[in-house]
């Protein structure tokens, strides 16, 4: 389980906010000095470009500490039905979360909260703040309450395993996994609030600690409790994440508010309705989806879990940074009416999710099995997990990119306080996945599954696509087709060579540990100076801007 993240809205691969008192509401087509970009966008690019390396690196650390977290469960547990179990159970408070929190810090949270940031309006965005948290700590703890009784029968509910003592295994993690549900609400409040201030460095601080419980908890408690170690460690990594954001909230006077009375808090629900039915759809798929691959096999729900790791890496260093990074300009450029400024700042965020995401799904399909090998391939994970995970890893990478492009889809919308068209986009989306499914299930087991996400990733951006191009007109100027077919070729050459480079290293290279490591870092490391080379030969500036941009982090006084 990972981190609570912003979902990919409505189209999820799961792991992730409206309306200003004065706010806009004519399409931006129909504005006529649109075309009069605002001089503070021709500042938005290098802020954009900083914001989203802050959270990059954020998303970056989590990750790799994620990576380690599943190479020590693969360590203990390896792909077996007990850990399937838990993975079930762990999809339940991320699930509480998405439904009724994680969907609104991106479609609701943010835009709202971004319209009272500034200093002479800060007490109302306290009282705001306040009255959102309390209600959302109200309905949350309802919920982990109603979790912890209820247990037996979710627990029926979400797995189909043939053995009796792995549904008991669901059981008691889905007691553990309890607080989780009221820990996982309060952080996603507490990082609106903080990504409305643009105060990245705490979020990316608490998303990178999440997974520290695991890694710490078990080790220690593995051998006497067993796969419960697991959900233990959630509940004190959950904890922990919520202590590392609150400091940045010193200046903001949080207090238990019954307000909801405000308007910014029914402007707030109001936004969130559409994406809270949408999401309801969703959250049907996500139990079908494991409901049914509990019942191909005990080891298929850890095979596509680890496959899922490798695929949050990518999606947290690019899209997720740079989307939230550029959502809080998108809905102040929205607000204002500067729908030039609003175009350009979407193109660069695109751009730099196509230059980040195209080679990491190349790098990935190319050093599938070295990477699963190195990362998990030790103690009970076997030879023959690391081949059905490289399988669905690579299925899952079809609807890699597909997925990324998505949280800048959905933003774009967000920012413009529509909620109503990415839920009913979303709706559709499970629609794909449930007829490919059906369709694929009964033919390719666990990996049918695999492909129908795929599916479903792919319609849903194909369509996203199609309506923001009808409601923001045509991105003229902003190079988005230029990118992507060099990004592509680049990547196309850097893939072929990391894959043949890959093979040659694998027979001259030990085979243990350390030339394993060997295999997938000199091949990954010679693949990135090849791609950046290849990138400049073409003339892509993003590849130059992401240079400069971790030049700048790497100076925090530079003005």
């Amino acid at each position: 389980m990972n981190t609570p993240q912003p979902p990919i809205e409505n189209g999820k691969m799961q792991i992730a906010d409206g309306e200003s008192p004065v706010v806009n509401r004519r399409s931006p087509v129909a504005n006529p000095q649109s075309a009069i970009a605002n001089p503070q966008s021709q500042i938005e690019n290098p802020r954009l470009a900083r914001s989203a390396g802050i959270l990059g690196i954020g998303n970056i650390a989590s990750r790799l500490i994620g990576l380690a977290r599943d190479t020590i469960t693969s360590y203990y547990f390896g792909s077996s039905g007990a850990l399937s179990a838990f993975v079930v159970a762990s999809n339940v408070p991320t699930m509480i979360y998405d439904l009724l929190v994680g969907g609104m810090l991106s479609a609701a949270l943010v835009p709202v909260f971004s319209s009272y940031t500034d200093p002479e309006r800060r007490d109302e965005l306290a009282q705001i703040a306040s009255a959102v948290l309390t209600l959302a700590a109200c309905v949350l703890g309802l919920c982990a309450l109603a979790l912890l009784i209820l247990a037996e029968p979710v627990a029926r509910l979400l797995g189909d395993f043939a053995d009796p003592a792995l549904q008991q295994v669901l059981v008691r993690s889905l007691r553990l996994l309890s607080p989780a549900v009221l820990l996982f609400g309060l952080s996603g409040g507490v990082t609106g609030l903080l990504y409305s201030l643009k105060r990245f460095n705490y979020t990316a601080a608490g998303g990178a600690v999440f997974n520290l419980g695991i890694v710490i908890a078990a080790p220690l408690l593995a051998q006497r409790i067993g796969v419960y170690a697991l959900p233990i460690g959630i509940v004190g990594g959950s904890l922990l994440q919520l202590a590392i954001m609150l400091p940045g909230l010193r200046d903001v006077r949080l207090r238990l508010s019954a307000a909801w009375h405000h308007p910014a808090v029914r402007r707030i629900l109001r936004l969130y309705l559409p994406i809270a039915l949408g999401l309801i759809v969703t959250q049907v798929q996500i139990v079908l989806d494991r409901r049914w691959a509990s019942a191909t096999g005990p080891e298929s729900v850890s095979w596509m879990k680890y496959a899922t790791t490798l695929i949050q890496l990518p999606l947290g260093l690019a899209p997720v940074a740079v989307s939230l990074a550029a959502l809080p300009s998108l809905s102040q450029r929205a607000a204002a009416g500067d729908w030039a400024g609003f175009r350009s700042i979407f193109g660069r965020g695109l751009r730099l999710v196509l230059v980040l995401l195209i080679p990491a799904a190349a790098g990935l399909w190319a050093l599938a099995e070295p990477v699963i090998r190195l990362l998990f391939e030790h103690g009970v994970f076997s030879a023959a997990d690391t081949a059905k995970t490289a399988i669905a890893l690579r299925l899952y990478l079809f609807g890699l990119l597909f997925a990324g492009v998505d949280f800048l889809l959905n933003y774009t919308f967000y920012a413009r306080q529509d909620t109503r068209t990415p839920a009913i986009v979303g709706m559709l989306a499970v629609g794909f996945y449930l007829v490919a499914a059906v369709n694929l299930l009964p033919i390719f087991g666990f990996l049918g599954l695999v492909l129908a996400d795929s599916v479903k990733q792919a319609g849903h951006a194909a369509i996203m696509t199609l309506l923001l191009l009808r409601s923001l007109g045509r991105l003229t100027g902003e190079r988005i087709v230029q990118t992507l077919l060099k990004a592509a070729a680049a990547a196309l050459v850097m893939g072929l060579v990391v894959w043949r480079l890959a093979g040659w290293l694998a027979g001259w290279l030990p085979a243990n540990k350390l030339g394993e490591f060997g295999v997938v870092g000199l091949s990954a490391g010679l693949g990135c100076i090849l791609y950046l080379a290849a990138l400049r030969l073409m003339r892509v500036d993003e590849a130059m801007g992401l240079l400069a941009a971790a030049k700048r982090l790497a100076r925090p006084n530079h003005g």
